[in-house]
């Protein structure tokens, strides 16, 4: 059962998309890192009922990931949630602008791996959503030079930060990214999938 989503006014609130199939030690490690180089005070794994990029074929059911997400993310400041199923939306930017309205106190960043940030221009209605709220860029091996150099950055390059801003980048208006620096994990999704026995 999620924890119930409690803000106050001037909250930081880091904001984890995905589908969590499964969730894994590279997605905590994210959260604790821009917990802490961000100054965030909370994180919110939006776990997404189906990503409309992805096959429903290999996705787990909502629940079963979701009880997975809450057992790895086990951290008093990361909220495993289903609002987005809640809400009714499927796209990011529908999901970004619902939580804005609900929470409108609330400074929201929204957090992607290096490996997302390259195929963002996939996204439905992606520059909205670089103009709605600051977006932080957390490494991935063999991703992180390339979401530097790639479509989405350079169209936004006079909107991109150091990681040295991180800890401002809450407080900053949209359009702003931030790259992000820290320890980087190899673990993906597909990965463990493919090593699981079905």
């Amino acid at each position: 059962m999620d924890r119930p989503l409690i803000t106050t006014p001037g909250l930081k609130v880091g904001l984890l998309g995905g589908s969590f199939n499964p969730a894994h030690a590279g997605h905590r490690l994210l959260s604790l890192m821009v917990l802490r180089q961000m100054r965030l005070d909370q994180v919110w794994w939006l776990v997404s009922p189906q990503n409309p990029l992805k096959s429903p074929r290999e996705m787990a059911p909502l629940q079963t990931r979701i009880a997975a997400a809450q057992k790895m993310a086990h951290h008093p400041r990361i909220f495993v949630t289903d609002i987005e199923t809640r809400l009714g939306t499927r796209f990011t930017i529908d999901t970004v602008q619902a939580l804005r309205t609900r929470f409108p106190a609330t400074k929201f960043v929204w957090l992607m791996g290096a490996d997302n940030m390259i195929q963002l221009p996939r996204w439905a209605r992606w520059q909205t959503l670089v103009e709605t709220m600051p977006v932080a860029i957390y490494p991935r091996p063999g991703y992180t030079l390339k979401a530097r150099l790639s479509p989405a950055a350079h169209a936004y390059r006079f909107a991109c930060l150091d990681a040295a801003d991180a800890p401002l980048l809450a407080d900053r208006d949209a359009p702003a990214i931030c790259f992000l620096n820290g320890p980087q994990s190899p673990l993906s999704a597909t990965q463990i999938r493919a090593r699981t026995p079905s």
